[in-house]
Order: structure tokens, then sequence, then C-alpha cells
């Protein structure tokens, strides 16, 4: 009986010291990388596949080592059952645990994106497109779905004005109305209480003053001219003046080459500021925080004209024959 007694303990302590030396191998490779190479590298993890397969991918892309014990630790951890699917950017200098850790809490590789201030929808879709999350088409159709639109709460018929410009980080497999609605909603926390109650007070509708500041935008590269610029169209709305906007002529042309040309200025389109009084229908690009606040807070001037000096700076005049004046020297000299 005593030989019985002392075998069980015997084995017992076998098994004991065994599961001790690989809970203890465990821990040594939860936290240790499987080499020092730090260069990235893509993992995919599908919807539905299962641990073997995450781990075996892991080991062939030479993220991890020993996929077994990799299987083992995120059962133990209980990450087994929490890893998310998606893009993954990872390094072989990168520790098992982290890499567990990653996947469970689903912080997929981000692309990041600028726009800059004063693109046009088409502008933004390119960008889109060459960042590989999206295409033109899919993102032009989003942007210009007039029932999505209105469902984010914007009384337009497109987005355009309205994707404000910033830097954004998304993941791969993100889809075109996400990326739409995180712009919208940055744009929606610029435009704060203060800025709708500004527009109350100039009897302007947030259209209207997005659509002011995108041509605003579009007018001046020099930031410190905009409420200036801003001054100019507010004193022509005024007085009932055409605003005479080039911006918006090219904005509602098909194909422009680039060169605004006579022909161009007489164009009958809803966007031509030659032709129809007021401002036009919607914005005619993205307007950055600096061009809306201009919108609302111009200058306090008298200036009616203002021709550009071709060093990105205008001349103002408040009389056309100081503006045909300062045409006559900053356009027409030889």
């Amino acid at each position: 009986m005593d030989k019985i007694k002392t075998f069980f303990l015997i084995s017992a302590f076998i098994s004991f010291a065994a599961l001790a030396c690989l809970f203890l191998d465990l821990l040594v490779y939860a936290d240790k990388s499987a080499n020092t190479d730090n260069s990235e590298k893509v993992v995919v993890i599908l919807p539905g596949q299962n641990l073997s397969t995450i781990a075996n991918h892991l080991n062939n892309t030479g993220v991890i080592k020993n996929p077994v014990k990799f299987k083992l630790l995120a059962r133990i951890k209980g990450s087994d059952k929490k890893i998310k699917a998606g893009e993954y950017l990872f390094s072989s200098s990168m520790t098992p645990i982290k890499i567990l850790k990653i996947m469970a809490s689903g912080k997929v590789r981000l692309y990041k994106i600028t726009i800059p201030e004063g693109y046009n929808l088409e502008q933004i879709a390119s960008i889109i497109s060459e960042a590989k999350l999206g295409t033109r088409a899919d993102f032009l159709r989003a942007a210009t779905d007039s029932s999505f639109v209105y469902k984010q709460g914007i009384n337009a018929e497109t987005f355009e004005g309205y994707l404000f410009p910033d830097t954004y980080n998304f993941p791969k497999d993100i889809t075109q109305e996400k990326i739409i609605a995180a712009m919208v909603e940055q744009f929606r926390s610029i435009f704060n209480q203060k800025w709708k109650m500004r527009a109350k007070d100039l009897n302007l509708s947030i259209h209207q003053v997005v659509t002011l500041a995108s041509i605003i935008e579009k007018e001046t590269g020099v930031s410190f001219e905009r409420p200036v610029i801003s001054s100019v169209f507010h004193n022509r709305l005024k007085k009932r003046m055409r605003l005479q906007s080039d911006p918006t002529v090219i904005y509602g042309l098909k194909n422009f080459d680039g060169n605004i040309t006579r022909k161009h200025l007489s164009a009958q389109t809803p966007y031509n500021t030659y032709t129809m009084k007021g401002l036009p229908p919607g914005p005619v690009a993205n307007p950055g925080i600096k061009a809306i606040e201009a919108a609302l807070y111009p200058a306090d001037t008298n200036f009616l004209y203002f021709v550009s000096k071709k060093d990105q700076t205008h001349k103002f005049s408040a009389s056309i024959n100081e503006h045909n004046k300062a045409v006559k020297k900053y356009q027409l000299r030889k």
C-alpha cells in the first residue's frame, strides 16, 4: 500500500513539475519576440478563421515562432475567442502577448489621409482611391447620394462643403459612408453654437455660410486676405451685385482645361456668378476653419473689387475706376 501511495505521490509531483515547467516556459515565450527584425509585415485575419489557421499564418510570415505555444497562450489568456478580423501591421520584434492583445482589441492597421483645404469631391475621391480605401466611383456615388446627405442632417444635394479638411486615420475595410460620416462629424464639431448664432445674425443659413466660405477658400491662398475677400463678397451681396467669382464659374463647367475664357464667363450654369445674382446653389469646395471664420466675420471695408497681383495676393478697390486701373497695372502690363 505504501508503495502505491508513494508511486502516486511521485507521479503527482512529476505532473506538477511538468505543468510548472510548461507554465514557466509559456511565461518566457509570451514575452520573447521571434527575433529583433523591426520590419513591418501585413497580416490579414479573415472573419471566421480558427486559432490554428491564425497561428500558422503568423508563423509563416515570421511574426511568431512555435504556433502550438501561441495557441496554448491564447487559450490560457482567453484571447482565442476575442480575436477580431481585419488587417494588422506586425513585426517579429513584437512579443506574442502583445500580438494577442492587438488582435483581441481589434487595433487594426490604419491608413492616414490628409484632405487639404479647398479640395472638392472629385479631388477627395482621388485621395481615397490613392490610399486604397475605395474607388473614386464608389466614393463619388456615396458623396452625391442625396438620401444619404439628408440622413446626415444636411440640407443639400451632395456633401460638397461638409467634408472637413483634416487628417484622418481609417481601417482598410471601412465603407465610403463611414469615411464621409467621419468628415461630416468633424465639420459639426468645428461649426459650433457660437458660429450658428453668428450666421443667424448675418441672416444666412449654415449652407449659405459654407457656400460663401468655399468661394473665399478658392479665391486666395493667403490666409490674412480671407477676411478682406469675405468683405468684398458681403458688400456685393448687400448691394445686390453679382459676385463675379471665377472659381464658381469653373465649378459649373465640365472638362475645364485650366484656361478660363469670356465664353466660360457667359456660360449658363447655376454656378456662374457672372450671370446670376447672389450665392450659387451650393459650395464649390470644402472650406477649412479659417475660410468659414472669414465668411462669418468679414473685415470692415468698403471694397467691392479685387484683382490678382500674380503673387498670391490681391489689390482691393472700392470703385470701378480704381479697379480698372488695378487690372491694367497687374493683369494687362507687359
